[in-house]
């Protein structure tokens, strides 16, 4: 597989360790407060990656860390009149929470950063003692200028270091502009921890690097995230740990997840347009925004609207009906034979080109439009192996479908039609159609008999 890296901004095969899993790091949040559906997007991405490389053979180990210690943990445990832990382990509920909703569950191990704090510790030690560190009233800064390649990532020189960025930590007498902070002395009333160092708390960078370095060591495979930390934090972590070890690369491979804006905007409280993952979930099925993340490329921007849930809906059902009619099919099987193969080349090929899920969403549309040419001639072994295709693509971009049973009464409702439609009484024939499709149901006269599915919502 060929997967986008950040850093060379070049296609490059997939990590594979001579031995063991391809060891995979992801951030995860900062547990301050609900995710929303632009972090949900990241998380979908690798959900749906790991799961389709898992699928396909490949051992992987996933790891992402949680920040349980931060200054927005902090400040949001004073509004709320909890302690800063307290916070912390309700929003890591309601994450995880959320992301059973979501139906992300390829995760091997979630870090939280307060359990790592003696490999912190180490870390931020090694860094002094290498003379990359340095002592402030508040807390041991990085200093930029003694790594020379600060800023490869993200393609920004040491003098670009904040350009555009609002969270580099800020202390008038910093070395360089960009210097961020490794540990910060412990303040009243806030969270620390006593060490040799001074009583303190980590900076947000140093927890990612001290426990990849702990589970994965100094280097490892492969680094995700979304687009919008990779400056200054992803950058950070290179420095970090580059400077700690003294080898390079950290990574082989960084993978990016582009942004999401709604109706052109970016979320934010001011606008009133930030949509919590729970908040979606409330109004529509889960698959719905997993629909619309594998729609668009995982590097590309995502504009959320309306108009793509209706999208999804709509995309979905097509899909669901499509298999209703191969299940009718089999049970009446004709003599024209079709092969799946070409289309599972598509689909393939498209995987394994930097993930690129909307064109293999395209081969299953493909296949369907293809399919309905001559769908009620099919062979049954055609028709099974269609079914089973379409299916199994879903499942592997964990795409649930629903091919609803239909309830009794409307069975019945559709039976009746269908025997006043054979003595040609139309009008009694419409009034039970209409009257299906009331309770919620479409009708559709095949040449094998009545389809009858559920009803696509309009808006």
């Amino acid at each position: 597989m060929l997967l986008y890296d950040t850093l060379s901004e070049q296609k490059k095969e997939l990590p594979k360790p001579p031995s063991g899993d391809i060891k995979l790091f992801v951030c995860g949040p900062t547990v301050y407060g609900d995710i929303h559906i632009g972090n949900a997007r990241t998380y979908l991405v690798f959900d749906t990656l790991v799961h389709y490389l898992r699928a396909t053979g490949h051992k992987i180990f996933y790891l992402q860390n949680i920040t349980d210690i931060d200054d927005k943990i902090i400040n949001r445990s004073k509004e709320a009149g909890l302690t800063p832990k307290a916070l912390a382990k309700k929003y890591t509920r309601i994450y995880h929470r959320d992301e059973k909703k979501l139906g992300i569950n390829m995760v091997t191990k979630y870090a939280p950063a307060t359990e790592y704090i003696k490999q912190i510790i180490n870390q931020v030690k090694n860094l002094i003692d290498k003379g990359y560190a340095y002592k402030l009233d508040d807390g041991y800064y990085f200093d930029i200028s003694k790594f020379k390649e600060y800023g490869k990532l993200a393609k920004r020189t040491a003098l670009q270091a904040e350009d555009g960025v609002s969270h580099i930590d800020d202390h008038v007498a910093k070395r360089n502009k960009g210097d961020f902070v490794l540990w910060k002395f412990s303040k009243s009333g806030e969270p620390s921890w006593k060490t040799h160092l001074g009583d303190g708390r980590p900076g947000w960078h140093i927890e990612d690097t001290a426990i990849t370095e702990h589970h994965f060591g100094p280097q490892y495979d492969w680094h995700g995230g979304g687009v919008d930390i990779k400056f200054p934090h992803h950058e950070a972590e290179i420095t970090q740990q580059e400077s700690a070890s003294g080898k390079k690369p950290l990574v082989r491979l960084w993978t990016h997840v582009g942004s999401l804006v709604v109706d052109g905007k970016k979320m934010s409280k001011s606008l009133g347009n930030i949509i919590m993952a729970h908040d979606f979930l409330e109004k529509h099925d889960a698959r719905i925004l997993r629909y619309i993340v594998l729609s668009h490329h995982y590097r590309s921007p995502l504009n959320y609207s309306k108009g793509l849930v209706v999208e999804a809906i709509k995309s979905l059902a097509r899909i669901e009906e499509f298999l209703a009619k191969i299940s009718l099919v089999i049970k009446n099987s004709g003599d024209v034979r079709f092969d799946v193969k070409p289309y599972e080349e598509k689909f393939v090929s498209a995987m394994n080109d930097d993930f690129n899920t909307p064109e293999a969403l395209a081969a299953i549309f493909i296949l369907i439009n293809d399919a309905n040419q001559n769908i009620w001639r099919f062979d049954r072994g055609s028709a099974e192996n269609i079914g089973k295709w379409v299916f199994d693509k879903a499942a592997m971009l964990k795409l649930s479908l629903n091919v609803a049973k239909i309830p009794f009464k409307i069975r019945r409702l559709a039976k009746k039609r269908e025997l006043f439609r054979h003595n040609e009484q139309f009008v009694q024939s419409d009034l039970l159609r209409k009257q299906i499709e009331q309770l919620g149901y479409t009708v559709e006269d095949t040449p094998l008999g009545q389809l009858v599915l559920l009803a696509v919502p309009k808006d």
